[in-house]
Order: C-alpha cells, then structure tokens, then sequence
C-alpha cells in the first residue's frame, strides 16, 4: 500500500470578509480619459474590501442567480506578479478588473494601457486593501479577478493530442494543498505535462496555487477524469501506460523503462494513494534515497518523476 507523501499542514483560519466595494469595471477609477498610449500614475481611491477569499472567484457579473438560474461563479482572484501577467501574456480578454499598488505602475505598465484601451478597471489601492483582497500578504503588489477556465473532458484532452507523440500527465489522487498543487503546476508546465483531476475531486486552481506556480497554471492544461473504472480504458487506448508513485517497494524510478506516453499517479498527501487504484496500474514506481527521511512531499516528488520520463531517451 502507498504511504503519504507528506503532512496536510494545519489550516489557516479564513479573515473576515468586507462589504463589497464599489463597481468600477466600465474603465480606470482614477481617470477614464487616460489613453492606451500612456498610463500616468492614477490617484489613489478610498480602501477597498474584499469580495472573495482567497482562491475564491470574485462575486459580481458573472455571477447570477434567481428563478430558473443557478448561481454560477466563473472568475477567480489570482494575485502575484507573474500569475497576473500570464494571464496578460495568453488571454488577456479574460481579465475582469486589477488592483494594484503604486510601486506596480511602472511594471504593470502594457497591462495598465490594455484595460484603458478595453475599459477593464483598474484602481491602485494600498498594501493593507491588498492584503485583503488576496487574503494573503503574499499578493507582491497586484490582485487581478480574470476569467476562470474549466477543465477539459477526458476525451476532448485525448482528441487533441497529436497522433503518435510523446504525452505526459499526471493523475492526482486525493491532493488538496493549493501549495502543493501550485508547485505541481509549475513543474508540469516546465516538463510540458497535463495534470488530470479526478472526477469528485474538489481540486480546483485558486489564487494560492496560481501564485506558487509562478505562471505556469497558465500553461499546463487541465483535464476532468470520469470515474476511475471509465478513465483507464481511453487513455489505454490511446496509448498510455498507466504509473502507480509509491513511497516504497516500487520499481527503481531510475532504472525503469519509461514509455513515450505515461500516465503518473501521484497519491493523496495525507492517507498515500487509494490502493485499488495502484492495483491497477501496470508500473509501480518509487524513488529511491538514503532512508534519511520517511519520503519527499509530493510536489517535489513530482518534479522528480517528470524529469526522469522527460530524460529517458538521454
């Protein structure tokens, strides 16, 4: 039976959340004459509160409820730097509204010229107002609420891939820390795989995740598995081998011969992987080390595991 990875680490509690501040999508608060071609220092507008939680997708006009209507929330908080400016590089269309620090104007300068040109709003506020926003000091200067997009299919994801060629992904069985998860994210896009979600997993990107990968959630495509017995034989027919990570008693990940299309099963932090699920798989994997600690958690085990499939024509 697979062991954990790692510890869940103890919860935060979450901060209080704010009224809802005012609606300021139709352009810049600061001055709605400004041109695209240059961006001044705005003036500065009254604290903000916040209007989601960290990770949460902001309320406002893309969400809607009423008769006949579930309620549907569609954007999502990121903050920090390079989160933020992925989403400017690969869709910027997807940006809903940016609060950002003072020190951030000259950085975030096209950013800034972009939603003059579009009328997206943007408003610079003070550390503490982003403080709450991101519901993490962590924001580095700018909080932006964008566009969230969902998961592909299974079957959409395997439809897309180029006949014959090499594929990587990574099956994540029970992994809840928006930490870990971001650093899984960052890994992927570096090595170029895609991370599947199980079916009932309540794994999502949030703004802490989107923050660790530094970009890469930007980068790494997203795919909702069906229920595990319907998942195995799609991605067997379409060529992948399926990989059980185990914490001990796998093969030497080193020494395997790896597959052009693989599928890494990574199990949950806490309880390890689901033991029927590894059963079936046709690799057991583990990482050998000097037995100095129990294991690595499993974001840095995933790093491991997909430099080695991304080195095993070297």
């Amino acid at each position: 039976m697979a062991g954990p990875w790692d510890n869940r680490p103890p919860r935060r509690p979450a901060p209080p959340r704010g009224p809802r501040g005012p609606d300021d999508r139709a352009g810049p608060s600061s001055n709605p004459r400004l041109s695209a071609a240059a961006v001044p220092a705005p003036t500065r507008d009254a604290p903000v509160h916040a209007t989601a939680g960290a990770g949460e997708p902001a309320h406002g006009a893309h969400e809607r409820g009423g008769s006949g209507h579930a309620t549907r929330r569609e954007e999502l908080r990121l903050y920090g730097l390079n989160a933020v400016q992925a989403v400017f590089d690969r869709r910027p269309e997807a940006i809903r509204k940016v609060y950002l620090a003072q020190s951030r104007i000259h950085a975030l300068k096209p950013l800034l010229a972009w939603c003059v040109k579009h009328r997206v709003g943007y408003r610079v506020v003070e550390e503490e107002d982003l403080d709450r926003l991101a519901a993490s000091s962590h924001h580095e200067g700018v909080v932006a609420d964008v566009q969230r997009i969902e998961p592909l299919p299974l079957e959409a994801w395997l439809r897309g891939l180029a006949p014959g060629a090499p594929a990587l992904a990574i099956w994540l069985d029970g992994v809840g820390n928006p930490h870990n998860f971001g650093a899984i994210l960052r890994s992927a896009a570096h090595f170029g795989a895609a991370v599947l979600l199980p079916a009932r997993s309540p794994l999502a990107l949030s703004g802490a995740a989107a923050r660790v990968a530094e970009g890469g959630a930007e980068a790494v495509t997203l795919v909702r598995l069906p229920d595990a017995a319907a998942a195995f034989a799609p991605l067997r027919a379409a060529g992948f081998a399926m990989a059980a990570t185990l914490v001990r008693g796998g093969d030497d990940l080193f020494g395997a011969r790896l597959p052009q299309r693989l599928v890494y099963v990574m199990g949950a932090e806490g309880e390890g992987m689901d033991p029927a699920l590894a059963a079936a798989c046709e690799l057991r994997l583990s990482i050998p080390g000097t037995g100095a600690v129990e294991s690595l958690n499993v974001a840095a085990a995933t790093a491991v595991f997909l430099s080695r499939w991304a080195a095993r024509s070297i």
